[in-house]
Order: C-alpha cells, then structure tokens, then sequence
C-alpha cells in the first residue's frame, strides 16, 4: 500500500469521530485534505467549521463551506489534524507545512485532539524530522544562537513566509527526549511565536494507518 491510500485510510477513520452539531477545527497537510475531500458528506452534522491555514480554507470554500473564525466559534468540539512525527505519550512534531502556530491554537481550544498519520510518523523519540519553529523575522539569527547552543541545526525555511508574516527556521540533529520540558524551555526563547512541539497538549486520539489497516490509540 503506498503513502497516499494510508493517508486516505487514516482520514477516512476520523470520520467517525463527527457527531451532530460538531464545531469543528480542520488542521492543514496532505493526510488532512483527504479528510476534507470527505466532509461534504457530513454537510448536515457540522454546526461550524474553523480552519487552520489558507490552504484548507482554500480547499473547504471549493466544496462549499462557509468557514468560521475562532473568536466567533469559541471553542472546538473536535480538532482534526495531521503530523510529522507522533510518539506513544502523543506527543507530536508539526509545522511541516507551517502551520503550527494556528495548528497549536486550535489544538489548545479544541475539546478532543485526533491525530492522523500513517506509521512511517511513529517514532521512539521524537526529533528525526527537523523542529520547525515560527519566528519573528528580526529575531531570526538570535534564536539560531539559541538553537545552536542546545546542539540544534538551525536552517531558514527558504522563499516561505507563514500565514501570519513570519519566518520558519528548521532546527536539525535535536534530540527532544523530554518534549513536555523542552517546548516549555523554547517557549521562553523571545521572538519565538510557535514551537513545533505538540506535548503540552498532546493528541487524545491517533488513527494510524499500517499495512494492516487503520489502528485507533487513545491516549491514557
């Protein structure tokens, strides 16, 4: 089975998670656009529909949907988003497609959290896939510094401003053993809007899609 008919299976799996009257957050990536693709089914069941990103905004307002803002909806019944990598605490790298910082703040107003992914994101430790970090453009070489200091690869996401104005650095070779600790030291980096480290509020759910179907975790 290639990369694509797992992600497809994943998304397709979340779809259960929709009950009537679902506000519901719609996270940005590739594994999230085939859980998009199938929303129109489940026209009736949405009572509102937030968005993390332009381009799922985009691609919602293609199939029909009026999109809400956060500030009108409060808050989310069910967050659906992808991720770069996801270990067995649910704890998650994002910001692949950079996103993450409208992606942390759906995920920390939204009832339940479910993660999709297929099982080249489930990792031992969190860190082969670099950090993303969004950045105040200013601060930019400050916090590589900071980065450098704490044995990180610090590189300038190329030619890609985020949806907010900002810049992306990736940050290579770090090892995040202890995710809950380390995004909270990097939180206090000034100039740093959004750390790629999803542990504070880790995922509630995880539908990850192997060879051998979808399997669905929950957290605790």
């Amino acid at each position: 089975m290639h990369h694509g008919e797992k992600k497809q299976q994943a998304a397709k799996a979340a779809l259960q998670c929709i009950k009537p009257g679902t506000i519901l957050g719609v996270g940005t990536g590739s594994t999230v656009n085939y859980f998009i693709d199938e929303l129109p089914a489940f026209r009736d069941q949405l009572e509102a529909i937030v968005v993390s990103s332009k381009a799922s905004e985009d691609r919602l307002k293609e199939l029909g949907f009026t999109i809400t803002p956060l500030n009108e909806a409060g808050s989310l019944d069910l967050y659906v988003d992808g991720a770069d990598e996801a270990n067995k605490q649910f704890h998650l790298i994002k910001g692949g497609g950079g996103a993450l910082t409208r992606e942390k703040i759906l995920a920390a107003a939204a009832r339940e959290f479910v993660c999709i992914i297929d099982d080249s994101k489930w990792v031992g430790v969190l860190g082969t896939f670099p950090l993303p970090v969004e950045v105040i453009p200013m601060a930019r070489s400050y916090i590589a510094r900071q980065f450098v200091k704490n044995r990180g690869q610090p590189i300038l996401r190329q030619d890609f401003i985020t949806d907010n104005g900002n810049e992306v650095l990736d940050i290579y070779n770090l090892q995040i053993t202890n995710p809950v600790e380390m995004e909270n030291r990097f939180n206090q980096i000034p100039g740093i809007v959004t750390v790629g480290i999803f542990a504070q509020r880790p995922a509630d759910r995880i539908f990850m899609a192997t060879e051998d179907g979808v399997k669905e975790k929950m957290r605790g």
